[in-house]
């Protein structure tokens, strides 16, 4: 029997802490902090993410990386969505432009693809 992907795992052990103990877990702390606390979390990770990409140790990225992908999962298991969503929107998005697909959603594009 196959093992579930390594992020389904954790995303299912990531919902299994809402409304736990906070004392408990790192992650029913969060949920009980509440979505803006959530938020701040994937905020700061995004940005050591970044830190990490632009001092070129290319090892550093992962861990940051993973502590980014786990505080996504916080959000969505908060928000009540699941990877399988984020999933079939990847899955919606495949062949299409990135350009054409921001463009259809509404939102700015970058600075570099704006034209001058």
């Amino acid at each position: 029997m196959d093992q579930p992907d390594p992020l389904d795992r954790l995303f299912a052990t990531v919902a299994s802490r809402r409304g736990a103990d906070p004392a408990s877990s790192y992650t029913a702390s969060l949920f009980a902090k509440g979505r803006p606390r959530i938020a701040q979390k994937l905020g700061e990770e995004a940005v050591e993410t970044v830190i990490a990409a632009l001092r070129g140790d290319e090892r550093a990225i992962v861990p940051e990386a993973a502590d980014l992908l786990y505080h996504l999962l916080v959000l969505l298991a908060d928000a009540g969505l699941t990877l399988d969503e984020v999933r079939a929107e990847l899955t919606r998005r495949e062949g299409v432009s990135g350009l054409d697909e921001k463009a259809a959603r509404g939102g700015p594009l970058p600075l570099s693809f704006r034209p001058e």
